[in-house]
């Protein structure tokens, strides 16, 4: 392999490790909420069993990581680039700040206010990312679809414990 195939794998790696990475560290910033306080509370009838989670976000993370990797790699304009990463770094920002003010805070009505303005950035980021990348913007469609089942989930949550 020269090197010419190399910078295009470790940008994919880099991208990749860096979304899931954001995943564990909010997962272990929370994760004593989830084992005592969030067991406690009222919960819809269709809420997911605990097991789920783990592996749906393990997969929506990665593919967070080859939609970002592909605005990377782009030959697109610098100012979209930027528009675009800026973006997607808000999103996952927000991403990362939900589980936190959830389990660890134990503030659903916080983190419900919360998730909405991370819903905005998901689709204000797929937006900057459609004219960079098509395939990088479908990608995010099971995020998308994901956190706005989260947002009713969190909402019905709070509705319920409130």
């Amino acid at each position: 392999m020269n090197h010419t195939n190399l910078k295009p794998a470790w940008k994919l790696l880099i991208s990749i490790i860096g979304c899931e990475l954001i995943g564990i560290s909010s997962g272990l910033l929370s994760a004593s909420g989830v084992t005592d306080w969030f067991l406690t509370l009222r919960k819809p009838s269709w809420n997911p069993p605990s097991w789920l989670f783990g592996p749906v976000w393990t997969i929506l993370y990665c593919l967070m990581g080859i939609a970002w990797y592909l605005i990377w790699k782009s030959n697109a304009d610098t100012n979209q680039k930027r528009t675009a990463f800026r973006l997607f770094a808000l999103q996952l920002l927000l991403n990362f700040f939900w589980s936190i003010l959830f389990f660890k805070f134990h503030q659903p009505l916080y983190a419900f206010i919360e998730i909405i303005f991370m819903l905005l950035a998901i689709i204000l980021t797929m937006h900057s990312f459609y004219s960079v990348s098509k395939t990088a913007t479908w990608l995010l469609v099971p995020y998308l679809l994901w956190v706005s089942f989260a947002t009713f989930l969190n909402f019905t949550i709070w509705s319920l414990n409130s």
